[in-house]
């Protein structure tokens, strides 16, 4: 049984650790307000732009000669997997989601007998995707030392991705991310950006309009196809730090209860072995009083 000092030293202990998780939520809460304004901003952008893109896609007269980025190779036989985590954690199953996800479709994609390439954007998911899937990884990114993630980051990963792809190292491209949708709900996602997913480009016809192009349809989507695939990517980003800021609200606040929950019981012990203590200092006392 700990003694009384070493009680104290604990329930010490766990209210500094309380303070420091309290002080973290609160934080959390702050980024987070910005980084959901960020998100929401974000989406009719790269919702337009798929709009678009749907638009151009329809006015093609010759499919066969279509942007590469649109229509694909042609073949299904490599895979290259871009996830999307943290560098930093204490943040609940944000990071674990993710990379849950993805190994899911790893392990669909090598039970297939297809190729399988994975690059990794943050360090938490690296970490966790090494352990099974080492081998894959052909790149690794970190924007650890940035405070915010720009438009200019999206755009260093959606370069690496359209480099492989036009020097023929993959198929298909699907990209990892957790899409935020409220404080404690992160939906993590799978979007298949190369070649472009239909489902992806689905408008409703209330919302087609009819569009004239000058230039031709074919060389405004060579232009538009790579800023496409940075736009996504740089969606991503704002998605996934608004599900970081939420998650890791949700869990400092889970680990600021639980904290108070650990001291009430500390303190507890505490005085019930405080009181045993006095009682038998009573008890020694007045027992040595009689032996006299």
């Amino acid at each position: 049984m700990p003694s009384l000092d070493d009680l104290k030293k604990r329930i010490k202990s766990v209210k500094s650790t309380q303070k420091i998780t309290k002080a973290m939520k609160m934080v959390a809460a702050a980024k987070l307000r910005k980084a959901q304004e960020n998100a929401e901003k974000g989406r009719p952008y790269s919702n337009k732009m798929q709009n678009i893109i749907l638009n151009l896609t329809k006015s093609i007269n010759d499919p066969e000669n279509a942007p590469k980025l649109l229509v694909g190779t042609g073949k299904d036989k490599t895979y290259l997997c871009v996830v999307l985590t943290a560098d930093r954690g204490l943040c609940g199953g944000f990071n674990s989601n993710i990379c849950k996800l993805a190994k899911l479709n790893f392990k669909k994609i090598l039970n297939e007998g297809k190729d399988l390439k994975i690059i990794t954007v943050g360090s938490k998911g690296l970490d966790q995707i090494r352990r099974e899937y080492g081998k894959y990884i052909i790149k690794k990114f970190s924007f650890k030392d940035k405070k915010n993630i720009t438009f200019n980051e999206a755009e260093i990963i959606g370069n690496e991705i359209i480099n492989l792809f036009q020097q023929d190292q993959f198929d298909k491209c699907i990209l990892f991310y957790n899409n935020f949708k409220n404080v404690i709900t992160q939906i993590p996602q799978a979007q298949q950006i190369i070649p472009t997913e239909s489902k992806n480009l689905e408008m409703e016809e209330d919302n087609a309009f009819s569009y004239e192009f000058e230039p031709e349809e074919d060389e405004i989507l060579e232009d538009l196809l790579p800023k496409n695939i940075s736009t996504q990517v740089f969606k991503a980003f704002l998605e996934n730090a608004a599900s970081e800021q939420g998650s890791r609200m949700t869990a400092m606040d889970n680990a600021t209860r639980n904290a108070g929950d650990l001291v009430d019981k500390l303190t507890i012990n505490y005085n019930r072995s405080r009181q045993a203590a006095i009682t038998k200092e009573l008890i020694e006392i007045i027992s040595g009083a009689e032996s006299l």
